[in-house]
């Protein structure tokens, strides 16, 4: 048996360095409503579908008090699709602003596929916003197969309907021939949950939050902790193995082909 797919995610993993797009967003879109909400309650739930991210983020503590207190009543479902609304075209907006490919990503997507495993994707964008992204992607070099977008199917992240989809639409199986790839608890659980194995990427994505420039600026002694707290999210999620960013994966790869050769199955720990 040998790895035959790779399935990734987008922001984070293969493009916007810190997963920075949707932060000020869903920031705005609250603020219309009447609650102020800050980076880090946004960022919270990243990976999972937007309306899924926004029904977290209005039923954490802190934020359903304040819409509590804003409109003297509990967040409610109707909330969600409503801040939805609000929230795509600004998102739609941002995202083309925070699309560069993370350094490193085409040399190792290349190495990928000069390895025969096919390259697909899902993510948590909606198809809109997808749209916007995946043109300056292909003219920056990287395009997958194809994408499974949050509102293709009945349930996102960390569901494994998406990766479920994504094997059957390249023709792969079983599970554990399969990797995703992905810098969120949620994505990596969407692995988890489909038995696939899994690689977090603990640097470019959600969990530091930072852009390539403000990472490359910081010294070993200030990067130390962000990735430590980083490889603990993806590694409490089930990942198999947590690397820094893309562009270590042609190495982890190799691991992992190790590991299936062994006889060893994914999620299985460390």
């Amino acid at each position: 048996m040998r790895l035959q797919a790779v399935i990734l995610d987008w922001a984070g993993t293969v493009i916007d360095h810190g997963s920075r797009a949707p932060m000020g967003a869903f920031v705005r879109a609250f603020a219309q409503f009447g609650v102020a909400i800050d980076i880090a309650d946004a960022r919270g739930p990243m990976g999972m579908a937007k309306w899924d991210h926004i029904r977290a983020v209005g039923h954490a503590p802190k934020v359903a008090a304040a819409w509590r207190a804003r409109h003297g009543r509990d967040f409610a479902e109707a909330d969600v699709q409503a801040i939805f609304e609000v929230f795509e075209p600004m998102n739609v907006a941002a995202v083309r602003d925070h699309a560069d490919l993370i350094p490193g990503a085409v040399a190792a997507i290349q190495a990928v596929r000069a390895k025969g495993l096919l390259v697909a994707a899902t993510t948590g964008y909606t198809r809109p916003i997808l749209d916007q992204v995946a043109p300056i992607a292909a003219a920056a070099g990287y395009a997958p197969a194809f994408t499974v977008c949050a509102g293709d199917l009945p349930a996102g992240r960390p569901s494994p309907l998406m990766m479920w989809y994504a094997m059957a639409k390249l023709g792969v199986w079983p599970a554990e021939t399969v990797v995703k790839v992905d810098d969120t608890a949620p994505g990596i659980g969407e692995g988890v949950a489909a038995g696939t194995w899994t690689i977090g990427l603990a640097l470019t994505g959600n969990a530091v939050g930072l852009s390539a420039e403000e990472l490359a600026a910081l010294s070993d002694a200030e990067r130390a902790p962000l990735r430590a707290k980083a490889e603990a999210e993806l590694f409490a999620a089930g990942a198999d193995l947590v690397i820094d960013s893309i562009a270590d994966l042609p190495s982890a790869l190799t691991t992992i082909e190790a590991r299936l050769a062994a006889g060893q199955k994914p999620n299985q720990g460390r």
